[in-house]
C-alpha cells in the first residue's frame, strides 16, 4: 500500500495538539520561564517530498535555515507524487516537491508550480566490482533482465551480479526504460526492489557485487564510496549532463498552494535565488536557471 501523506500530515497536527500528561502533583508553586521572543515568533513550513527528490529538499533546508531568521523546515514522511499533490491541495503540506512536472490534469486550480533542477540518475556498483568501467544498452538490458548474471560476462571479477532495483512507477526505472531498457524487456525475477531511493543507497554500499541506479547528486554531495559507470562511453558527469550529452536526468519540481503564506512565499524566493541556485550547484544539482543559460 502506498503511504499516504495526509494521513500522517493529519496525524502528526493530532499529536502535537495532545495535552502531555503527568501522574506526579505538588503544592509547591511552579515559576514559569519566559518565552523569548525568538521562540514566539518561530515560523514552521511544513515540505513533503518524494523520496527521490529529499536529498535536494535537506540541501535547501540545510542552507536556508542558516540564514533566516525564525523559520523551522519540517519535512514530512516522504510520500508517492500523488499524495503530496493532495496534501499540497488541502494545504496540509505548505512546499511539495516530486520527481517530474506537474500535470496540467493535476492541477484544481489552487496550485502554482515550478520546476527547479535536474538530477542525473547514476548507475553504480558497490566498491567491490572492478574492471567493469562502462555498461552498453544490451549490457544494461542484460543486466536488469536476467540473462547477464556474473561480473565476469562483462570483463569483471567472477561473482553473481546482485541487482537493485526501483518499482516501475518511480522516476529512475521509468527513465531506464526510456532510455536503455526499452518499454517490453521483463525483470529479473531476482532482482531486489526498493521502493525508497535512500533504501537502495544504503544497500548498494553495503552489499558486495551489487549494482543500481539513483541520484547523481547524492552521489557526488556525500561522497559515496561506489563505482559510477559510464554508459555507452559517457561518463556521468555534470558537464555531460548541460551538454546534452548523457540523457538520463530527471526534473525535480516544487509546488504550492495559490495563496501562500508569507514564510512559504520566502523559501520559494530563496529557492529561486542566487544562494538558493548555488546551494543547489554545490549540491550536484544542476539549476533549471543554470542550465537554461548553457
Amino acid at each position: 500500500m502506498k503511504p499516504n501523506l495526509v494521513t500522517v500530515a493529519l496525524s502528526a497536527i493530532v499529536l502535537l495538539g495532545l495535552p502531555s500528561c503527568s501522574t506526579t502533583t505538588s503544592s509547591a508553586t511552579t515559576t514559569t520561564a519566559p518565552t523569548t521572543a525568538a521562540t514566539q515568533t518561530q515560523t514552521s513550513i511544513k515540505v513533503g517530498a518524494s523520496s527521490s527528490t529529499l536529498g535536494l529538499i535537506k540541501v535547501l533546508q540545510t542552507n536556508y535555515e542558516a540564514s533566516a531568521k525564525n523559520v523551522k523546515i519540517t519535512n514530512l514522511e516522504p510520500g508517492q507524487s500523488e499524495n503530496i499533490i493532495d496534501g499540497v491541495k488541502q494545504t496540509l503540506v505548505d512546499v511539495g516537491a516530486i520527481s517530474r512536472t506537474l500535470k496540467p490534469e493535476e492541477n484544481d486550480g489552487t496550485l502554482e508550480s515550478r520546476d527547479v533542477a535536474h538530477d542525473a540518475l547514476l548507475v553504480a556498483t558497490n566498491s567491490s566490482v572492478t574492471g567493469v568501467k562502462n555498461l552498453t544498452t544490451e549490457d544494461i538490458k542484460g543486466i536488469y533482465s536476467g540473462t547477464i548474471t556474473n561480473w565476469k560476462e562483462l570483463g569483471g571479477t567472477d561473482a553473481k551480479i546482485v541487482l537493485l532495483d526501483r518499482p516501475e512507477d518511480e522516476s529512475a526505472k521509468r527513465l531506464l526504460r526510456k532510455y536503455y531498457l526499452g518499454a517490453d524487456l521483463k525483470n529479473s525475477l531476482e532482482a531486489v526492489v526498493f521502493r525508497k531511493e535512500g533504501e537502495l543507497i544504503e544497500a548498494i554500499q553495503s552489499t558486495p557485487y551489487s549494482i543500481g541506479t539513483f541520484s547523481l547528486a547524492h552521489a557526488i554531495s556525500d561522497k559515496l564510496p561506489v563505482n559510477r559507470l559510464s554508459l555507452d562511453g559517457v561518463e556521468p558527469t555534470r558537464e555531460n549532463v548541460k551538454a546534452g550529452k548523457y540523457p538520463m536526468v530527471r526534473t525535480i519540481s516544487i509546488l504550492w498552494h495559490k495563496k501562500p503564506s508569507e514564510a512559504t512565499q520566502a523559501l520559494l524566493e530563496y529557492i529561486s535565488s542566487p544562494p538558493g541556485i548555488n546551494a543547489m550547484e554545490q549540491s550536484g544539482f544542476i539549476s533549471v536557471t543554470q542550465s537554461a543559460k548553457n
